[in-house]
This record gives C-alpha cells, sequence and structure tokens, in this order.
C-alpha cells in the first residue's frame, strides 16, 4: 500500500490537526447585501477561432458610470437559463459582484461541437471569456468562479489560462478523475449514469423543452427571429452520444470514436501543472456519499500545492440533503444550502475584494457520521489515525487474529440480482437523495463477514484497502465490497464500498499521477490481467474513504457482491461465476481499517 505520512511526531500532529469541540460556524464573515434591480444582457462573445459563445451578462441595475465590480464566471453544459427567464444568480449581485453565465461550447445556444466533457477547446474557452471580462468598463480586474458539478469543473478548470484576473474558485462536487471517481469506479463501468446522463444532454443540445409551461434554453437578444439559435442546433447535432462511446471504454487510456481522447485528457489531474502555476486558491466541496468525490477531492487536496481549503460532509450531490445512514432521511441539511453559499462568499469575497476572512491558509473540514460531528485537519489522513487489520475468518465472522488453519475457504455464486437500489451514491448524481435503508435483507444474496460487538467506540476516518485471495470459475468479473455497521437489533448500515473488476487486478509501480493512499491500479490495456479460473490470486484495492464512528455493543461487517444490477454493468456479461474466498494459515484475507486511536484524549488535548 502506497502511504507516506508526513514526518512530523506525534506531539506535532496534534497541534496542526484540530479535532475540535466548539461547534464549526459556516458562512460567518462581515457582510450585509444590497438588494438590488439587476439587468440581462444574452449576448454571443466571440472565442479565438470565431466560435460564438452564449453568455448571460447580470449587472445591478443603472450601474453609475465608473463604477468597477468583481465578477462570478459560471459556465455550464445545462443551459445558462430558459426563454423568458429572468435573470438568475441574484445572491451573486445582491453581494456586489458581476455575473457572467455561459453555455460551453456546443451546449445551449453556443455555437460548436461538444466532444466530450470539458476539452481542450472548452477550457481555452474560459480563458477568452475571462479576457472578454476583463475588457468591460465594469469589470474591476478580479474574476472569480464556483460550480455544483459539471459546473464545478468548469470552475477549477478557469484557473488552466493562468489569467491573472482569476483570484479564486469553488469547484462543489467536482470529478477530480473522471475515470476513477465516477464513470469506472475500480474499472467497473457505471452504466446507468452514462445511459441517463447521456439521455439528459442528448435533449438539452436538440432543445427539448423542459418544464411547465416547457421552455428551451434562452437565445441571445440579437436573435429576433430564431435563426441564431437554429444555426447553433445544427451544430450540436455532431455532438457524439455520451452512452455509446462509453461503452468503446474499458481501460483507461481507450479513446472511443468521436472523442479523439482519453478520459485522464479531461480529468483535474491532468492539468496539475497548469493549476498549480496559476497558484489560484481552490475552496472544494465533496460528499463521503456522493459517488467519488470525496476520494477525488483529497487526492487533490494531498497533491496540488494551491492553498485549499476542502470541506467534506455527509450530503447528496450538490450538498442538498443530509445523506448520514444514521439519521432519518428528512433530517434538515447541515450546513443548509443558504449557509453553504455564504461560505462560498466569504471565501470568494477574501480573495476577489481582499476581505481579511481567515481562508487563506490550507484547511480540511470533514463531518464523521454516527457521532455527527464536524472537525477540522490540516493533514491527511488526520492525527492518531493507523490501520487496523481485520481477517475474514470461519463461520462468517470477522476477527482481529489472522488464521491459524491450513485450509478454509468460503464458496459464493455471484448473484447478479444484487443491488443497492436507485437512492444509492451513484444515482445521486442525477439529483435526489441518498438513501440505503437496512441493508439486512439486501446482505442475503452477498458474501458477508460479521464481528462480534466491539467493546469501546471506534471512529474509522480515511481510506480502508482491503485483501482478498480468490479465485473465480471466470476469467474477469467484478468485485464490490460495502463496509457496514450492524448494530445490537440487527439493522445494517451502509458506510461506504470499494470495487475492482478483476482485469484490472494488476499493482502498477508505476508513480501516480497524483498522491493517493490506496494500491495504485493504472486502469490501462498493457496492465490487463485475466484471471486464471480455478487459481487463487490476490486482489487488494482501496475502499472509498469515509469518516464513520462505530458505536460500542456495534458490530463491522464486509459484504462482498460480484454485481449492482442498477448501477454498474453486468461482468461478465455473459457467465455466472461461482468465486472462494480464501480464509487460511496460507491465504489470509483482511481489510485494513484506517483508526483513530485514543480519540477522547485527542479531543481534550484539542479542546481551545
Amino acid at each position: 500500500m502506497i502511504r507516506k505520512l508526513l514526518s512530523f511526531t506525534l506531539i506535532a500532529l496534534f497541534f496542526t490537526s484540530a479535532f475540535s469541540q466548539q461547534k464549526i460556524q459556516f458562512g460567518k464573515c462581515d457582510d450585509v447585501p444590497q438588494r438590488s434591480e439587476v439587468s440581462l444582457q444574452a449576448i454571443h462573445i466571440p472565442m479565438r477561432d470565431g466560435v460564438k459563445i452564449a453568455a448571460d451578462i447580470i449587472l445591478p441595475k443603472d450601474l453609475p458610470a465608473g463604477k468597477k465590480l468583481p465578477t462570478i464566471l459560471l459556465a455550464t453544459r445545462y443551459w445558462r437559463a430558459v426563454e423568458g427567464a429572468p435573470a438568475g444568480n441574484r445572491f451573486w449581485i445582491d453581494h456586489g459582484y458581476a455575473v457572467v453565465s455561459i453555455d460551453v461550447r456546443g451546449t445551449g445556444a453556443s455555437f460548436g461541437r461538444w466532444p466530450y466533457p470539458w476539452s481542450a477547446d472548452e477550457i481555452k474557452d474560459l480563458g477568452d471569456t475571462v479576457k472578454w471580462i476583463v475588457g468591460q468598463p465594469w469589470s474591476d480586474g478580479n474574476v472569480g468562479s464556483i460550480g455544483t458539478s459539471y459546473t464545478a469543473n468548469t470552475a477549477e478548470f478557469a484557473t488552466v489560462s493562468n489569467h491573472p484576473a482569476v483570484k479564486a474558485v469553488v469547484p462543489r462536487f467536482s470529478d477530480f478523475d473522471l475515470y476513477t471517481d465516477l464513470t469506472f469506479p475500480g474499472g467497473l463501468f457505471n452504466e446507468f449514469l452514462a445511459r441517463e446522463w447521456g439521455a439528459v444532454v442528448a435533449s438539452l443540445d436538440k432543445n427539448a423543452k423542459q418544464g411547465q409551461p416547457p421552455r428551451g434554453v434562452r437565445p441571445v437578444d440579437d436573435d429576433k427571429d430564431g435563426s441564431l439559435l437554429a444555426a447553433a442546433l445544427r451544430d450540436h447535432e455532431h455532438n457524439p452520444s455520451v452512452y455509446e462511446a462509453s461503452k468503446q471504454i474499458t481501460y483507461r487510456d481507450d479513446r472511443p470514436a468521436g472523442w479523439g481522447a482519453e478520459m485522464k485528457d479531461f480529468s483535474a489531474y491532468n492539468y496539475r501543472r497548469e493549476i498549480e502555476r496559476s497558484r489560484v486558491p481552490i475552496f472544494a466541496w465533496a460528499s463521503w456519499l456522493d459517488a467519488g468525490t470525496a476520494n477525488g477531492a483529497i487526492k487533490r487536496f494531498l497533491t496540488f500545492s494551491n492553498t485549499q481549503r476542502l470541506i467534506i460532509g455527509a450530503w447528496s450531490h450538490g450538498g442538498g440533503f443530509h445523506a448520514s445512514q444514521f439519521l432519518p432521511s428528512a433530517t434538515p441539511t447541515d450546513p443548509n444550502p443558504q449557509a453553504q453559499s455564504q461560505e462560498a462568499f466569504c471565501f470568494l469575497d477574501q480573495f476577489l475584494k481582499g476581505k481579511p476572512n481567515g481562508m487563506n491558509e490550507k484547511l480540511m473540514i470533514y463531518y464523521t457520521m454516527g457521532e455527527e460531528r464536524w472537525k477540522t485537519t490540516r493533514v491527511w489522513p488526520p492525527a492518531g489515525s493507523s490501520m487496523q487489520r481485520w481477517y475474514l475468518s470461519a463461520d462468517n465472522t470477522l476477527a482481529r487474529s489472522a488464521p491459524k488453519t491450513r485450509t478454509g475457504a468460503d464458496k459464493h455464486t455471484i448473484d447478479f440480482e444484487a443491488t443497492t437500489g436507485r437512492q444509492n451514491r451513484w444515482y445521486t448524481q442525477l439529483g435526489g437523495d441518498v438513501i440505503y435503508g437496512d441493508r439486512a435483507e439486501a446482505d442475503r444474496k452477498l458474501l458477508t463477514y460479521t464481528s462480534a460487538p466491539i467493546q469501546e467506540d471506534m471512529e474509522i476516518t480515511g481510506h480502508p484497502v482491503i485483501t482478498m485471495f480468490v479465485s473465480s470459475t471466470a476469467e474477469d468479473g467484478a468485485f464490490i465490497v460495502y463496509l457496514e455497521d450492524v448494530d445490537e437489533q440487527g439493522r445494517v448500515t451502509y458506510i461506504t464500498e470499494g470495487q475492482l473488476r478483476a482485469i484490472h487486478r494488476r499493482v502498477s509501480t508505476e508513480t501516480p499521477p497524483y498522491r493517493m493512499l490506496e494500491p495504485h491500479h493504472s486502469f490501462k490495456r498493457k496492465d490487463s490481467m485475466p484471471m486464471r479460473p480455478g487459481e487463487v490470486t490476490r486482489l487488494t484495492f482501496g475502499i472509498l474513504p469515509t469518516s464513520v464512528l462505530i458505536k460500542k455493543g456495534h458490530r463491522i461487517r464486509i459484504a462482498i457482491a460480484g454485481a449492482d444490477k442498477d448501477t454498474f454493468a453486468r461482468t461478465p456479461s455473459d457467465k455466472t461465476p461461482t468465486i472462494s474466498v480464501e480464509r487460511n494459515l496460507r491465504y489470509g484475507s483482511f481489510i485494513d481499517l484506517p483508526v483513530i486511536r485514543n480519540r477522547r484524549a485527542m479531543y481534550r488535548r484539542n479542546e481551545p
């Protein structure tokens, strides 16, 4: 396992990693918003190659001559606005900003072709738009960008041009590594997302009307007869199908027809040099329960030299729902959307307006589920973290002691009806809450290993790593591992998961493209390793990071599946494998859990 801890002493770590008992206050900075009328202008902005990008320019109405404002740049793939809608983004106008909102190339009312997300031309367009902004009489020369989901990535990519006007960005729930964090976690094809998201964007690109009453995308003001929008839509006809292209991908370095690019080419980590060179501060948001957004955000936090502030909560995608599985699904979001916006505003105000809001140092704020508490740290993993090994043992148990028998294995025929439902961490990417419910019945379709009741509270914070010795009747297959909590009444609560497609099992000796705390799998074609049926092989891979408190008297469960029918493509597509998980003296399968030791002592030591 790749893990280089910072060479501080334990005492130093206690003071650099604060587990604060005090309540964390979000969105607290000096500001009194000024409610004002707004003006809206919809125009085309020409890019370096002549392609016209549709933009809404939103300013305070009757802005005095000579008055200059910092600007928030918003760049979306989901229409900047619908026809006839009033000016949006009033929050930023009321807080003293101008807003420029654009349809990215090949979408909405913009011209051009959209070959795949965040193409090289789309990223260059962000720099061209910044140049246009600073040339306007109302611009004070300072630009920030914020976004959620797709627009989170465009916000981060606004730094790539290294234009000096870009002062700070706020990517919320972004995809740092599109292959591993969203579309092919562990090499498994997230077929649900590719199919459904692909259908959504294809509909938008045809200007299929939305809502009640049905409305299409907002045209620019000069498009009196609709001819400009019609011409833009003809350009969009050349946009390739997301789903059909995604089905051509097995390996990270595959290049689908119509794309001419690998998935790394439009992942944020691939632009590390440009983003670091910009020195633009980054305020990222993610969730333990939203696809792999937390995993990507932590990789950025560990790798990029930019000033970074990171919040990882227990939310649905976008932060609209509280998603801790230990609380009722109707629990109010913490912090609520208004406080989330205010927190982002405080950050941008510091760097675009020069207000000292104390947000200029590297800091991670994270939420521990089960304990339902916010904490802060300046290092990751947090102070006091160490790996605690638990072995898969006889009678479907999970034990601290290694197996002592020479033989021992558990056979399991894959049940392709197994599912985590349609409100899981992957489905939330298209909206909605994250609700797994009691997993007790679902686990009957899986191979499970459950510990005895633990004798004291245990905090698991970080990246678990699973190592299994397995054989299979097939050359390929999906190995999905769930980490779960079992309470005194037998209720099973989902915590997190990890997965690996068998052909990607080779642990790479290459230097990974970012710092990571789990085994590095390249997912490249050259490293493909089909299994030999009946032969025992080692699988070791990371579980998506989490922070959770397992309470005294509860049990820890590892559940192993070979399918999640509502989310991932069936692997293999034509066979029903039977797997054997070894648990003996020679082949001891185990999971390493990142446990925070001496929690209470650490809290006392770090109290303000």
